[in-house]
């Protein structure tokens, strides 16, 4: 098996190690898939959440997972797209090592990303994509455990953009 996935799935379902949360800084709930993980996890992830005391863009949090079937929930903040010429590129690209570093520090085998900051951010679905493999490449040529991948797409823009950035096997 490919140590990277691409599938269409509600990310708050899936059984793996950990999943990402694209959150906002203040790391206490908002729309799309933050909202969604707030939901599904319940009231005790807003809790802790507080007790962090939010997350600067780039950087990433983990948590317990509450109420969701996987063991973790690693919450990192991505750059709002503001044309490409205030560091955005390398803020995203710094979540998903930032995202990887917290997974190696917890034994994480398998982590599930949104496509970050292609929602309400509005990062234009190409650019992130590419950031996304690429950072997910650089991470697993640079590992001696095997680690598993998962783009989970909420869209047919996001799974494209994420396939066309992805080598075949």
């Amino acid at each position: 098996m490919s140590p990277i996935q691409i599938i269409r799935a509600d990310i708050t379902t899936l059984e793996v190690d950990t999943i990402v949360n694209a959150a906002n800084n203040s790391l206490l709930g908002g729309g799309g898939v933050d909202g969604a993980i707030h939901l599904a996890a319940g009231s005790e992830l807003l809790a802790e959440c507080e007790l962090i005391g939010g997350c600067p863009t780039g950087q990433a949090r983990i948590t317990k997972a509450y109420k969701l079937p996987c063991r973790h929930i690693i919450h990192t903040v991505g750059p709002v797209w503001q044309g490409g010429g205030n560091g955005e590129a390398k803020l995203l690209a710094s979540c998903y090592r930032e995202c990887f570093r917290v997974a190696q520090e917890n034994n994480i085998n398998s982590i599930a990303f949104p496509a970050i900051s292609c929602g309400i951010y509005g990062y234009p679905h190409d650019e992130a994509c590419g950031i996304a493999v690429w950072e997910t490449i650089s991470f697993l040529s640079k590992t001696d455990r095997p680690v598993q991948v998962i783009f989970v797409c909420f869209n047919d823009m996001i799974e494209a953009a994420i396939t066309k950035h992805t080598p075949s096997k």
